[in-house]
């Protein structure tokens, strides 16, 4: 595997006369080869500046494997989590899904989708269910469509879809209108709610390309307020309840891989780890490369993007 790491410095703002601290912004472009070794070129540039480039991950086909084994036995040890959040088109399929196995291991999560409106499969292509982002619960979306033609909607998976989503959390959020560091308090019933009620993540998965485009630009938008690095990934998952599953139990192990190093780096220094500023997160940060390139070996139909953008 051969790998280039671009490091960008991020200036912390400081008093009149202060020197500034520099902390590092990685973003990496990965290939994988079957030479097997990992190359690292550091760069800084102010992050002002930063236009993150895309770090596509090339799937590795070996034997003929269609996926991975998990490392389930690592999501629940107690003790230090991550948090993760997952992001779809409608914040329905994709991302409900690995929302759900996110919260069953322990952790922290909440989820979003990116799109305009939230768009559902209706009796034709032509003919889709739309419905607003933060407005419309899955539970009257669930009624609308069972006395609208429930044989249909049982049919193409979308009750049961919208069922477990319920179950889940109140209804579909858009990312844009998300307030990044608001407390969500009154998101506490949702699962995977508790730890992360400070409204700021660690780890954002995304589920599809644009997706990921969507948060990375809006991202760059905001200006990074809190001047808080944060993990982007992208997981491509075709969209239909069969690859969800499939990319739910994928993005599970990753977030325990990135859980287990994130843990052995916090360990050495907790509380500069837990302000979650870039010079406290940098021996970790310069690991992700590594850890998504093993994940990416186990799932090799799974084709990963990764950088690193602030909150």
């Amino acid at each position: 595997m051969t790998t280039a790491l671009d490091n960008e410095a991020n200036s912390s703002m400081g008093k009149q006369n202060e020197i500034s601290e520099q902390s590092h912004l990685l973003n990496a472009r990965f290939l994988i080869q079957n030479e097997g070794s990992c190359k690292l070129q550091p760069y800084d540039t102010p992050p002002s500046t930063f236009h993150p480039e895309m770090a596509q991950i090339q799937p590795q086909i070996t034997n003929g494997a269609n996926g991975g084994t998990s490392n389930q036995e690592s999501a629940d040890q107690g003790g230090f989590k991550l948090k993760f959040c997952t992001v779809c088109a409608s914040n329905n399929n994709r991302s409900m899904e690995s929302h759900l196995r996110l919260a069953a291991a322990n952790y922290p999560v909440i989820s979003f989708g990116t799109g305009s409106l939230v768009r559902l499969p209706g009796a034709s292509i032509t003919q889709p269910n739309v419905y607003q982002f933060n407005k419309t619960s899955y539970d009257s979306m669930y009624k609308e469509l069972e006395a609208k033609d429930p044989r249909l909607y049982r049919a193409n998976g979308i009750l049961n879809m919208l069922g477990r989503n319920r179950d889940v959390k109140w209804g579909p959020e858009r990312w844009q209108d998300w307030r990044i560091g608001v407390p969500r308090l009154e998101h506490s019933s949702d699962q995977g709610s508790q730890g992360i009620e400070g409204g700021v993540v660690d780890v954002v998965i995304t589920c599809e390309e644009r997706c990921w485009d969507a948060v990375i630009d809006d991202l760059l938008s905001r200006g990074s307020p809190l001047n808080r690095p944060v993990h982007v990934i992208n997981v491509d998952i075709k969209d239909n309840h069969e690859e969800a599953l499939v990319g739910g139990k994928g993005i599970l192990d990753l977030a325990d891989s990135l859980n287990k190093v994130a843990a052995e780096e916090r360990a050495l220094n907790p509380h500069a780890f837990d302000s979650g500023m870039g010079a406290g997160r940098s021996s970790f940060d310069e690991r992700v490369p590594e850890i998504i390139g093993e994940w990416q070996e186990r799932w090799p139909n799974l084709p990963a993007v990764w950088t690193l953008a602030w909150l």
